[in-house]
């Protein structure tokens, strides 16, 4: 009899349609069963040995939380018998209940050594033990994990002691992870840890990738990729990250509608083992990146919420490098401005622009921030100038490493696609039509801060902020606590224009400031969205003198 391995994971949630991901010991039905009647079932199907299911469930009924179990074949499989949790539970909110984003990136999820945790409490165990103990007042609507759910390139000790079982460590990748198999083990430590199991069994989450669930500093460059192309070993680890990114991350991310259309979706629960046509897939992405969408869109009521591919969409040839590639560079720009009404409307009352607006909050979820400390913009400019040969070959080549050895590959780091969002955000935060907030949210950078752009001869008619929070639970040096704090201060920026000036880099055509931060620390923020107001949290994750942990407010404050 099969067995439930890992989830459940209520994944898309709407007004009356939610999907819940499980990974079984074995090939079974998987039956969602709810207490007011609404259910849901699907057959599971197989990828490299692991059986999953994508269980959708309809018939819920808006504006309700409502209680539900898993079964395997008709044998109950969640919640475990000796649960110490509520039981989790599918909420379908409605417009007028406003809605709750709690978002974060960045979790290392080894298990703590000897009971004590090396890199402090992890911000979603601590969330998940509040919502357990008030369900109904502190369970977001929705959870965005924006990057780095697993590490490939960085595993604890008892993952590396489970690899050394395997293969020879000594032989490329060593210690870090090399196939399918290995990278099911990540997902197992980080998804199966009880408080975070629970959590994201019953608040509906969004994930995105970044470098680390491939690699670190992945598709920095088109000759960091050459570099890995020419090893014995990085076919298979890229094939195998896309991969495990479809099934434990990707599926998830996409409504019933979506699925149901979805070509690949038919073809691995068509075929009695679906290894082979995802594997061609991953192969695909792999070869022409273009061909493959990992963005996606979703709308929350009145909130639009658009997760960018910022790792994947690169195009990386010097001459016209861009974050996103012109497909989804267009893509991007359709999602936004669709559905906005008439732009051409000379009307000014705000009854009328709000009728015309197609959403009151506008979240782009991109897991590297847009607007970074301004000394780390302008080097990250000077430097695409040097790769780009504004200074000639020697100063092309000592780009290069410098590029890599920084870690310089943040949207500045594409200056093109810098300005080409900050325009598209201009465009639609102004006008009948503009919502009340655009919010940028990222992560990656292991500190969190708001930043707030301004533009030259134009004002958004929205509020626009830069939203940054990291790291959900990872260790932050002092070396990078003291140089991001140095980025944001007044000596920082005029060292930048300077740097900026050797690379004869041109004014980006933005400009911003910094009006929260930096903090650090295990984090987590969330915006409350009501009507056309939006007001955001930051807390961070503490130990308490009890041995308990929970989160501390750091900021608290109105965005609209």
């Amino acid at each position: 009899m099969a067995g439930l391995r890992l989830g459940p994971l209520l994944r898309y949630a709407d007004g009356s349609c939610a999907t819940v991901w499980v990974e079984t010991s074995g090939p079974c039905t998987a039956e969602v069963r709810c207490a007011d009647g609404s259910r849901g079932t699907a057959r599971t199907f197989r990828i490299a040995g692991h059986h999953y299911a994508l269980v959708p469930v309809g018939g819920l009924t808006p504006g309700t939380a409502t209680e539900y179990e898993v079964f395997l074949d008709g044998a109950s499989v969640w919640p475990p018998a000796d649960s110490r949790f509520p039981p989790s539970v599918i909420a379908t909110p409605t417009d007028d209940d406003g809605m709750r984003v709690a978002f974060g990136s960045c979790r290392w999820a080894a298990p703590p050594a000897g009971g004590k945790d090396s890199v402090g409490p992890d911000a979603l165990d601590t969330l998940s033990a509040r919502v357990a103990a008030d369900p109904e007042h502190a369970r977001p609507d929705v959870l965005l994990l924006l990057g780095d759910q697993v590490y490939a390139d960085e595993v604890s000790d008892a993952t590396r002691h489970w690899l050394a079982g395997r293969r020879d460590l000594d032989r490329p990748p060593g210690d870090q992870i090399a196939d399918y198999e290995e990278y099911t083990r990540l997902y197992y430590e980080s998804w199966l840890d009880p408080e975070v199991r629970w959590l994201l069994s019953t608040v509906p989450s969004c994930m995105i990738f970044d470098d680390h669930d491939v690699i670190d500093d992945w598709n920095t460059s088109a000759a960091w990729l050459a570099d890995m192309r020419a090893t014995d070993w990085w076919q298979e680890r890229l094939l195998s990250g896309l991969m495990s990114y479809w099934v434990y991350q990707q599926l998830g991310n996409l409504s019933p509608d979506e699925l149901a259309a979805d070509p690949l979706y038919a073809a691995v629960r068509e075929t009695p083992d679906g290894t082979d046509a995802l594997r061609a897939f991953a192969a695909r992405a792999d070869s022409d990146p273009a061909s493959v969408r990992w963005s996606y869109r979703r709308d929350f009521g009145r909130t639009r919420l658009l997760m960018v591919d910022s790792r994947a969409a690169r195009v990386l040839d010097e001459d016209r490098r861009t974050m996103l590639d012109p497909g989804e560079a267009a893509w991007l720009r359709e999602q936004i401005l669709e559905g906005r009404g008439d732009s051409d409307s000379d009307s000014d009352s705000d009854s009328d622009s709000n009728s015309n607006s197609a959403y009151d909050h506008l979240l782009i979820g991109t897991s590297l921030p847009w607007l970074l400390p301004h000394l780390v913009h302008d080097v990250e400019a000077w430097n695409a100038a040097m790769c780009g040969g504004e200074r000639g070959e020697r100063w092309a080549r000592r780009g290069e490493w410098i590029r890599r050895g920084a870690d310089l590959e943040h949207w500045a780091a594409f200056p093109s696609s810098f300005d080409a969002l900050g325009d598209l955000i201009a465009e639609a935060g102004t006008g009948p039509g503009a919502p009340a907030t655009v919010s940028v949210l990222s992560g990656d950078v292991h500190h969190a801060y708001v930043a707030e752009p301004s533009w030259a001869g134009r004002a958004p008619d929205a509020r626009v902020a830069q939203l940054t929070c990291s790291a959900v639970h990872n260790s932050v040096p002092l070396s990078i606590r003291l140089g991001f704090r140095f980025g944001w201060s007044a000596p920082a920026r005029a060292l930048g224009r300077r740097i900026a000036r050797h690379g004869r880099c041109a004014p980006p055509a933005v400009s911003w400031r910094r009006t929260g931060g930096p903090w650090f620390g295990n984090q987590i923020m969330t915006l409350t969205l009501r009507g056309r107001s939006a007001r955001l949290r930051l807390e961070q994750a503490r130990a308490n003198r009890d041995g308990t942990n929970a989160l501390r407010t750091i900021t608290d404050r109105e965005l609209a």
